[in-house]
Parts: C-alpha cells; sequence; structure tokens
C-alpha cells in the first residue's frame, strides 16, 4: 500500500521512525515534508500535500492511506480535512484507530507526537492499516452525506441551517 506522510518539526523524528517502519513492512512511503527540522514551520501546506495525495491515488485506484502528525494532531487533521474528499480522523489510542476507518472509511489520520512514544502509535498506524470499512449501510449514508454537503453545502432530507 501507498502510505503518504506528513509532520511539522513536533513530528519530525517520529515520521522519519514511522516511516522506516513502514517500509520495512513492505508499504510505499511518500513524505510531504518537512524533511529537515525547522522550529517555526507550517504544518497545513504538509497536511494538505498528504491529504490531496491520498485522495488523488483513491481516485485514480491506487491503494492509499495517509498519516499527519503534529504536537497535538489537531491542527494537522483540521488542514487534511480541508481538502474535498480527505477525512481524517484524530487517534489517541487502538479503539479510535480502529473505528476511524471501521466506521468513517477514514482515509488519513491524525496523531499528536507529543501526545504518545512511537511504540504506540505504530501500533496505532498498524491497526489503522490493517482495518478495514465495514461497508455498513448506515456508515455509508453518513460518509455520503458527508460529502454531498462538502461539494454542495446541503444534505438532501435534512435541514443545515
Amino acid at each position: 500500500m501507498r502510505i503518504h506522510i506528513a509532520t511539522d518539526h513536533a513530528g519530525l523524528e517520529f515520521s522519519q521512525d514511522l516511516q522506516k517502519h513502514l517500509a520495512e513492512a513492505g508499504h510505499e512511503v511518500i513524505d510531504h515534508g518537512p524533511k529537515t527540522y525547522e522550529p517555526l514551520d507550517d504544518y497545513p501546506s504538509f497536511c494538505i500535500n498528504a491529504a490531496r495525495a491520498v485522495v488523488a491515488d483513491q481516485t485514480a485506484g491506487i491503494e492509499a492511506l495517509g498519516i499527519v502528525f503534529g504536537g497535538s494532531g489537531n491542527g494537522e487533521a483540521i488542514a487534511a480535512n480541508k481538502v474535498t474528499g480527505a477525512r481524517a480522523a484524530l487517534v489517541w489510542n487502538i479503539a479510535t484507530a480502529k473505528l476511524g476507518r471501521e466506521h468513517n472509511d477514514a482515509n488519513l489520520i491524525a496523531i499528536g507526537a507529543r501526545q504518545h512514544p512511537v511504540e504506540d502509535v505504530i501500533e496505532f498506524i498498524d491497526t489503522f492499516i490493517a482495518t478495514p470499512f465495514t461497508h455498513e449501510e448506515r456508515h455509508v449514508r453518513r460518509i455520503a452525506q458527508l460529502a454531498e454537503y462538502e461539494t454542495t453545502g446541503s444534505i438532501t432530507g435534512h435541514e443545515i441551517s
């Protein structure tokens, strides 16, 4: 599987460790930056580029997921979710990694590098990658509603005020 990864200065060391882990597991890893430590860098462009690449790959039929990191993971999730078609879940344990895939068909995860030891993060990521979307009707319906709102600003049959 192709894995797109992005971070900021807070997650750079994690990113390097995780890229090695993912490559050793047989994944093709695409690093969207940064490449060097800059304490005042800005995560939005790195995360947006990773999210755009995941969506483009999936649209082209390429099996791909994404991982974005920062100090908390919150800003990185927000940045990735600005990309049409991106569904980035903030992950902080095994359950959220699993549920992000099973219920939300998340195609990216955001993780706070300052919140977890690298061993835990590896477990979150491996769980995320290994867990399939359930395709249960209720989850498919909800994801379709989000996609409809993303493109039209409305959800058929539901009031958006």
